[in-house]
């Protein structure tokens, strides 16, 4: 199953709004095929490790591990558990089951009636933690939700001064859009839209760009800046447009509810939240996260905007980048 693991994680940034998912197969004490699922709308994990196989002989006697429960309905493509059944294997281990109701357990249901055995819950902490996007997305009805922003050595997001400050250094900023490719979207706020004119593109990093989300309720955002220069899939949240890329929403109600169901709707499984201190505390207090990074800077201004106020009870990690480092914490 560590291996299925492993598999599976090469296909991040690739497989979404699919999950990663890895399969080996195992006859006579070793393994006799293994695959992944690499792209969207390609043949899944399953399919590829039973293509691998050359000693076909061997599959009735073989054992399968997949880390997630093989999918029991037509999609993009036919059903695994359909080819699980007829390839007539022995056994099947399953890290998780599909929270997809789609799945939920239909496709062990048609492995067993078929009269092959299935084992769950094997390495499954392991197994969430991977497709932690996919899982929040069924079982919260939004995406997975990471914040992050740099900050100086002192704890300040910018100086007082118009200029902003640098605090990432190239390496981290490919780091961070290396985190841009893994993921679904990506936001900000108005005044982070205005001032700091982002991209928000994965230039220095290869893969897709993220979908490009600015709340700007009474449209302030130039129409010579950066978002709105055409270039790739864009979201503005305002109060009163609602014509590409513009998204009307109600301000006079609170507006992160309202932009979670829009995203779920549209299949957005993971969000970077890259706004300012006004943004990132709306999360924040809305209970709107599920992990958090920061880059700390070696630089110290003394005086500007402070960092958001981190809650309590967070699990973290440092992980040190030539001199700076970044802080990741989890729920």
């Amino acid at each position: 199953m560590q291996r299925c693991l492993q598999l599976a994680r090469l296909g991040i940034g690739y497989v979404a709004p699919n999950p990663m998912v890895g399969c080996v197969i195992v006859a006579q004490n070793r393994i006799i095929g293994e695959g992944y699922h690499r792209q969207y709308g390609e043949a899944h994990a399953e399919v590829n490790a039973l293509n691998s196989v050359k000693e076909r002989h061997l599959l009735p006697q073989s054992t399968v591990y997949v880390n997630l429960e093989p999918c029991s309905h037509y999609g993009k493509t036919p059903p695994c558990a359909d080819r699980l059944v007829s390839e007539g294997v022995k056994k099947v281990v399953i890290c998780n089951v599909d929270p997809n109701p789609q799945v939920a357990g239909r496709g062990i249901a048609k492995l067993k009636a078929a009269g092959i055995e299935v084992e769950t819950g094997v390495l499954e902490k392991e197994g969430w933690e991977l497709n932690k996007r996919f899982f929040t997305f069924f079982t919260q009805k939004r995406p997975y939700i990471i914040l992050k922003w740099a900050q100086t050595a002192d704890g300040f997001l910018d100086a007082c001064h118009e200029k902003p400050i640098r605090i990432s250094t190239d390496i981290t900023k490919a780091l961070v859009h290396q985190m841009r490719a893994e993921e679904s979207a990506i936001l900000v706020g108005t005044q982070t839209a205005i001032k700091d004119n982002p991209q928000l593109h994965t230039r220095r990093w290869f893969g897709k760009h993220p979908l490009r989300i600015a709340i700007d309720r009474t449209n302030k955002i130039p129409s010579t800046h950066h978002l709105l220069d055409g270039k790739t899939d864009t979201l503005i949240i305002n109060a009163h447009k609602n014509e590409p890329p513009y998204l009307q929403l109600n301000f006079n109600q609170p507006i992160l509810p309202q932009l979670m169901s829009d995203l779920y709707q549209r299949g957005i499984q993971s969000l970077i939240v890259e706004g300012g201190e006004k943004t990132l505390r709306s999360f924040i207090e809305s209970n709107y996260f599920d992990e958090i990074q920061v880059e700390i800077g070696s630089y110290r201004c003394h005086q500007g905007t402070p960092a958001p106020t981190l809650p309590t009870g967070l699990q973290q990690k440092l992980q040190h980048i030539g001199d700076g480092m970044f802080m990741h914490y989890y729920r």
